[in-house]
C-alpha cells in the first residue's frame, strides 16, 4: 500500500496504490491526514487507479477523508475507482456525499 501526495496552490492529488482492506486503512488514514494537516489544501483529489483492491476499510478512509477536508473548509473528490471499488462505496452511499469520476 502506497500514498503519493502531490500539492500545487492548495490543491491536493493523494493517489493510493495496492489493496486496500482493514490491515492498511488505520495506516492509510493516518499519513493521509498528516498531509492534509501540513499542506491544508482547499481541494483534495484521492485517486483510486491505483488501488487493485479495496473492502469497507475503504469506505472509512474516504469518510474520513470527507470529514477533515469539511473541518478545513475544503471540498473532495475521488478519481479513477474501478467497478469493483464503486460496488463498495455505491453500497454504501458515499457517492451521495462525495464527487466520483470513475472509470466506468
Amino acid at each position: 500500500m502506497a500514498l503519493i501526495c502531490t500539492e500545487e496552490n492548495r490543491r491536493m492529488t493523494a493517489a493510493v496504490e495496492g489493496e486496500l482492506d482493514h490491515h492498511r486503512a488505520k495506516e492509510l488514514m493516518e499519513e493521509l491526514e498528516r498531509r492534509l494537516d501540513e499542506g491544508l489544501p482547499r481541494m483534495l483529489t484521492i485517486d483510486l487507479s491505483g488501488l487493485t483492491f479495496t473492502d469497507s476499510s475503504g469506505i472509512a478512509v474516504l469518510l474520513r477523508a470527507y470529514r477533515r477536508m469539511a473541518e478545513l473548509e475544503g471540498t473532495m473528490e475521488v478519481v479513477g475507482a474501478s467497478k469493483q471499488a464503486m460496488r463498495v462505496f455505491q453500497t454504501a452511499g458515499l457517492d451521495r456525499l462525495i464527487h466520483f469520476h470513475h472509470k466506468g
